[in-house]
């Protein structure tokens, strides 16, 4: 029995790939939830409280980079994509969980941030495989005109994680209140995402290995060093993909990922609010990811569809940041639940486009390492944009002109870059997966 022209095998590795980046957006955005909080329990009473708490992302940050080409090269290039993926979501969810034991700075001082950084690097570090092994898992064993449905299908992971564990917030800010929240609400959250990482790692057990990665083993053509080939054969082609993905993650760091601190910082909505409120701006968002992968192959291709999606987030950036500033929760909630939609639908071909740009010989390394490293510099939007305000810069002005600017990187990426498969030409593209 298939349903969308996919067996119940392909499906699980769908699932399993999908459930991946459900545990990142859960882990992802709790982060981003507490940060306000946790600056005030771990760190010293300052005003850069914050600052610091928020250099959180780039030490996470610099650990994906290194997990994807570490383990991508020694695991999923070699061993397999569901090897990888198996050993790397058990630790990714049990170090994650582990940030709700990190004891306060009242109570052993500045050793509490070191502690933070360091769970941090090391969620980061396994958690930086998920994005070029699940890709290739999930894409590795679908026709090309299904990719880019099951590639927003799988990105649309991430958007799940961040909506349930906005109503999880919601539910645990509610039930604690503000104060109790920041004395041990924060840590029960932590603590829940021992959850999506049990899911993800059941569904990983029963997952078989991807179709081409199977055959390359049989072939005896799996690549003794994934990554030295990849640098060697792809520079130039890496070189636009960093652009476009440190583009749009810088973008989404400095939308979906900031939307809480200004809600809850600059806007002085209640916590239990701001709960909610995330987690309906994400569920909009999801429609995005999944609209966009569906419209994907009408618009032409994966490249043509990018590049139409990042025009029109381009276009509404300052009228959605405006009236995202505005003092009506009504307003501010509409204003960032359609800039959430617009960059949810570049999203959606990226697992495709990628997948497609690399070969199977490297595939998980390259994947994992052109996402991650434009992560780097997502990694500092929030900070940025934090700083120049802490200089008594217009917020208004600054975020505008920040999430503008990387938006302009993402779009010169997407023209250098070449088209990966075309609904026109399907039959002359259909091995780009396989090379």
């Amino acid at each position: 029995m298939e349903v969308y022209g996919l067996k119940k095998s392909e499906w699980m590795q769908v699932l399993s790939s999908w459930s991946g980046w459900v545990m990142d957006g859960y882990v992802s955005i709790t982060y981003a939830l507490v940060a306000v909080t946790i600056s005030k329990v771990l760190f010293p009473p300052i005003y850069l409280a914050l600052i610091a708490t928020v250099l959180g992302f780039i030490v996470s940050a610099i650990a994906r980079l290194l997990g994807s080409v570490i383990l991508g090269n020694f695991f999923g290039d070699k061993l397999g994509r569901k090897t990888m993926l198996t050993v790397t979501v058990f630790f990714f969810s049990i170090f994650s969980a582990s940030i709700a034991l990190i004891p306060s700075f009242t109570q052993i001082g500045v050793i509490a941030p070191a502690i933070l950084y360091l769970a941090l690097f090391l969620v980061g570090f396994f958690a930086g495989a998920e994005y070029g092994g699940g890709t290739a898992l999930a894409t590795e064993s679908v026709p090309p005109e299904r990719r880019g449905f099951v590639g927003a299908f799988v990105q649309s992971g991430f958007g799940v994680g961040y909506f349930i564990v906005s109503l999880v917030f919601f539910a645990l800010s509610s039930f604690y209140g503000q104060a109790g929240f920041q004395d041990f609400g924060w840590r029960v959250l932590f603590a829940t995402s021992i959850v999506p990482g049990a899911l993800a790692l059941v569904l990983r057990l029963f997952t078989k290995e991807s179709r081409i990665f199977t055959e390359m083993q049989k072939e005896k053509k799996v690549e003794k060093i994934p990554v030295k080939n990849m640098i060697k054969e792809v520079p130039l082609t890496l070189t636009f993909v960093i652009m476009i993905t440190a583009g749009l993650l810088f973008v989404n760091g400095a939308t979906l990922s900031f939307y809480p601190i200004v809600m809850e910082k600059f806007e002085s909505i209640p916590y239990s609010t701001v709960g909610l409120a995330i987690a309906l701006i994400n569920l909009i968002s999801l429609f995005g990811v999944w609209m966009g992968g569906m419209l994907s192959n009408r618009l032409g291709g994966r490249r043509i569809s990018m590049a139409i999606y990042s025009l029109a987030f381009l276009i509404t950036t300052y009228p959605l940041i405006y009236f995202g500033l505005s003092s009506n929760l009504f307003t501010v909630v509409a204003a960032f639940s359609v800039q959430a939609f617009i960059e949810a639908t570049i999203f959606a071909t990226l697992p495709a486009f990628l997948a497609e740009k690399f070969s199977k010989r490297y595939r998980s390394t390259a994947v994992g390492f052109a996402y991650n490293a434009g992560g780097i510099a997502a990694s500092f939007s929030t900070t940025i944009i934090l700083i120049f305000v802490a200089f008594h810069f217009s917020l208004i002005n600054v975020w505008s002109f920040i999430v503008i600017g990387a938006s302009l990187l993402m779009v010169a990426g997407i023209i250098f870059s070449s088209e990966t498969w075309s609904s026109k030409y399907s039959k002359k593209s259909d091995d780009k997966i396989s090379l």
